[in-house]
């Protein structure tokens, strides 16, 4: 993995996300209930919960797959647009719980598909080929080939996506991310799935895109990642922030404990408003999934 050059706005303090009341409901269930979270550029946030938490819900709630019942997400001070591709567009990238990538194209291929809401190219200098095209495709697989040298698949740039182990694809999908040249760029679960070795790779990679700038919201169910890796933790307990702080506060809560061993504590909620929520995250998921060019996307 290489340092790249390419300059960033690191200005310490500055409120990247700022998540205010958001609420996601569907129909009478909610999934999400008024959560407030920022994060502020140089800092690696994580977000935790046990399984139906919302966490994911939260997620899209985040990036306009989903648009929140009540609330606003805002970045950088606006209010961001209710459709991915404008999210994506304003400066946040994710990556997804379930890999989605290009499975029948290359690499390379890939991450330039990450390069399209930063090209200035419109159609017609697509279809004459003109000079400014060239110019600006040769500058895109530039930027691509920076990437992947970056997350250290560089000399499997001309490799189909669908042949790399999986902790590679987790890299790509991080490099196509990264591809849109994000401010924020939300993880969900980047670790699943893998082997020490990888998820030490895997936070090896976080550290080095803070620090160029970029700060990043992290998913995860592996506690320790989570907590070497993060600033600062939160916890979402059916839909609700239970607590909010760094590494040591948010281990020794209680509450926490209890959430992730399965005991009751005040006002929590029954099993089955847990499997409710899990089921409509589910549903919600498959509705996403479904739609149409998503089922090339594996």
């Amino acid at each position: 993995m290489t340092t790249d050059t390419t300059t960033k706005d690191t200005t310490v303090g500055q409120t990247v996300l700022d998540a205010r009341g958001v609420t996601m409901r569907f129909g009478g269930l909610t999934a999400v209930r008024d959560v407030n979270l920022t994060v502020n550029s140089g800092e690696i946030v994580g977000l935790i919960g046990p399984n139906g938490a919302g966490k994911t819900t939260f997620f899209n709630c985040l990036t306009g797959l989903y648009i929140p019942t009540e609330g606003e997400v805002r970045y950088k001070g606006t209010v961001l647009p209710p459709k991915s591709f404008k999210v994506t567009a304003a400066g946040i990238a994710r990556t997804f719980q379930n890999i989605r990538l290009f499975a029948n194209m290359t690499v390379l291929e890939n991450v330039l598909v990450g390069r399209h809401t930063r090209t200035k190219e419109g159609f017609w200098s697509a279809v004459l080929r003109g000079p400014g095209f060239h110019k600006a495709e040769a500058a895109s697989r530039e930027r691509a080939m920076e990437l992947l040298e970056f997350v250290g698949l560089e000399k499997k740039a001309d490799h189909l996506a669908r042949n790399l182990p999986y902790g590679e694809q987790r890299k790509l999908e991080i490099a196509r991310a990264l591809a849109s040249e994000p401010g924020l760029l939300l993880l969900d679960e980047p670790t699943a799935g893998m082997n020490p070795q990888e998820t030490r790779a895997t936070e090896e990679l976080v550290f080095a895109i803070r620090d160029k700038g970029i700060a990043v919201l992290v998913i995860e169910h592996d506690m320790r990642f989570i907590f070497n890796l993060c600033d600062r933790v939160a916890v979402l307990v059916q839909g609700q922030k239970l607590i909010e702080g760094d590494s040591a506060t948010v281990q020794g809560d209680e509450r926490v404990i209890a959430a992730y061993l399965g005991e009751p504590f005040e006002n929590a909620p029954g099993e089955e408003e847990v499997a409710e929520v899990e089921a409509a995250e589910a549903k919600a998921e498959a509705t996403t999934d479904a739609a149409p060019g998503k089922e090339n996307d594996r």
